[in-house]
Parts: structure tokens; sequence; C-alpha cells
């Protein structure tokens, strides 16, 4: 017959003293570790609807849908994995971030497990197409600082967002003729590279 060990000795005398080891969490709140990865949530002043947390997520718990001139960015938290893969690959570092929440446990719809979020497109001013969100656009022109003035349909929107420059007015050449002057205007890469051949 074999005896326990003193160690194991020592952990059930102070089990009987002090009590389980183990947290009272439905009586008593649990708290996370400060690296905790819970429910992610997005910050809507931060994220720039770029997609980069739609591409990597493994578990396809966010889902990104261009509607018309919006984009709408959603993330299931039923289906999430909480790897963390979305707000690593983050290019703002706080679009979407992981929360300390994790009881997600609910009796009520499973379609209220869920955060939308919406983001504007910037328009083509010649066809019309949708180019990149208008958020995006802002923070790529922060990011790169003065070398906004290399690029024509950059510095046109920064201008415009600054209140400095007039809003650009939709109007298509007709049967495709462009101007030299159509290369200063807000371009999809189509439209912009015919006008540069054109001219």
């Amino acid at each position: 017959m074999r005896y326990p060990k003193l160690r194991e000795l020592k952990e059930a005398i102070k089990a009987l003293i002090k009590g389980p080891y183990t947290s009272k969490f439905p009586l008593k709140a649990h708290k996370p570790f400060p690296r905790f990865r819970g429910r992610p949530e997005y910050h809507e002043e931060d994220c720039v609807g770029c997609g980069a947390c739609f591409q990597v997520c493994p578990a396809k718990a966010i889902e990104m849908q261009d509607i018309g001139t919006k984009r709408i960015l959603t993330v299931h938290w039923d289906m999430c994995v909480f790897c963390g893969q979305c707000q690593a690959n983050c290019i703002t570092e706080k679009g979407i971030m992981l929360s300390n929440e994790f009881d997600l446990a609910t009796t009520e719809k499973r379609e209220d497990l869920k955060q939308e979020i919406e983001k504007e497109f910037v328009v083509c001013t010649c066809c019309g197409e949708r180019i990149v969100p208008r958020d995006h656009i802002l923070w790529v022109a922060k990011k790169v600082g003065p070398l906004v003035f290399s690029n024509a349909s950059l510095m046109l929107f920064y201008l415009e967002n600054l209140g400095v420059s007039e809003e650009s007015k939709s109007s298509k050449p007709s049967a495709q003729e462009f101007s030299r002057a159509d290369r200063i205007k807000v371009l999809c890469p189509k439209c912009r590279r015919e006008a540069v051949i054109q001219s």
C-alpha cells in the first residue's frame, strides 16, 4: 500500500484551513488577468475600415460587406475563438481590441451576439466606383505627412477634408475622354490610368 507524499498532505491540510483554491465565480465576480483575451470590440473612432481584421480571422467571425457607399464590419462573438489575430493585425493598433469580458452566455437571440460598425467610402469622381473608406484615406494621409502631396487623389481628399479646397463634383467625361485637368481629381486606379494615358 502506497502512502501519500508529504507535499500532498501539506496541500490537503492547507485546503482544509484556507478553503478551496478555485474562485467563487458565479457568486463573486471573477477579475481576469491584464493580458486576458476576451470579447473583441470595435472602437469606431479608431477603426479605419481597412478590413485587415476580416482577412486574418481564422474562425471567420468577422464579416465585411460593401453595400453602396458603405462598408459594414461585423464581429460575431458566438463564432469567435478569441485568438487575438484581429487586434495583432489592426493597422491603427486600436481599431479592434480584445476586452476582459468573457461571460457571453445569453438566453436571448443568437443574433444579438455581434457588433457592427459602418464606414463611408470615397468614390471616384468620374465613374462613381468605390475607392477606399474615408477614415482609411485620412489615416494614410496623416501617416505619410508631407508626402501626401505626391499623390493627386490623396492630396485633394486631404485638402477637402481640411476645408481648404472645394469638394470635387462628379462629372463623368463624355465617351471616356479625359483631359489633362481630369488627372487632378479623386479618381479610382482605372480612371487615373485612362486619364494619364489620354492626356
